[in-house]
């Protein structure tokens, strides 16, 4: 009986071990997994001034019929949201963006930017509740960025530099120009795309 009750905790006790090793690699195999398929940034389209460039300067009027320059050096740095009363996805960021520039407003001021007519937009901003914003009608400034698609967004540092810039759909490719310029790269992707070659790179040296 003594004999029995040994050899069923021992048999126990393998099993748990092998359980223990499983769920291991698995976790292992799960964080692997995780950075394959960890969500993209903003997508960067190769147009308009380059990452690290004076960003466009131009004197413009808010609807409110403020200046407002685009350019230069200024107290904190500046996002510009380029949208459209008729974009959905523009839309769906709007409470979003409100949050970040609460949550933010030591260091980031936000405006919009568009183009079109005055009445539509000055409708839809007082439907929005962007009155707080500055929002500027310029189809110039779009030309200046190389505005193809919508939602567009454009950080611009204190120095009057473009830090960051892409297309944005999720709140996560909103941050992730906050996270290209707090790790000094023109992207997400391109830090992820550089890791992945590093890590390509390390591997081949093991083998």
């Amino acid at each position: 009986m003594t004999e029995a009750l040994i050899v069923s905790n021992l048999v126990l006790w393998v099993a748990v071990l092998a359980l223990l090793a499983t769920v291991f690699a698995l976790t292992r195999q799960i964080g692997v997994l995780y950075e394959r398929i960890a969500p993209m940034g903003a997508l960067m389209i190769d147009a308009g001034p380059k990452i690290g460039e004076a960003a466009p300067s131009l004197e413009l009027r808010t609807l409110d019929g403020q200046a407002f320059a685009t350019g230069g050096t200024r107290a904190k740095s500046l996002l510009i949201f380029f949208l459209s009363p008729t974009c959905p996805v523009c839309k769906k960021l709007l409470p979003i963006l409100q949050r970040i520039a609460a949550d933010e407003r030591g260091w980031l001021e936000l405006a919009f930017a568009s183009d079109g007519e005055r009445d539509e937009h000055e409708a839809f901003r007082r439907r929005a509740g962007l009155s707080a914003f500055p929002y500027l009608l310029s189809t110039e400034l779009g030309m200046a960025y190389r505005i193809g698609k919508l939602p567009y967004a454009v950080l611009v540092d204190e120095a009057g530099r473009v830090r960051a810039k892409g297309l944005v759909n999720s709140r996560e490719q909103l941050e992730s120009l906050f996270t290209a310029r707090e790790l000094g790269v023109a992207s997400v992707q391109e830090f992820l795309g550089d890791r992945g070659e590093t890590m390509q790179t390390m591997e081949a040296h093991r083998t």
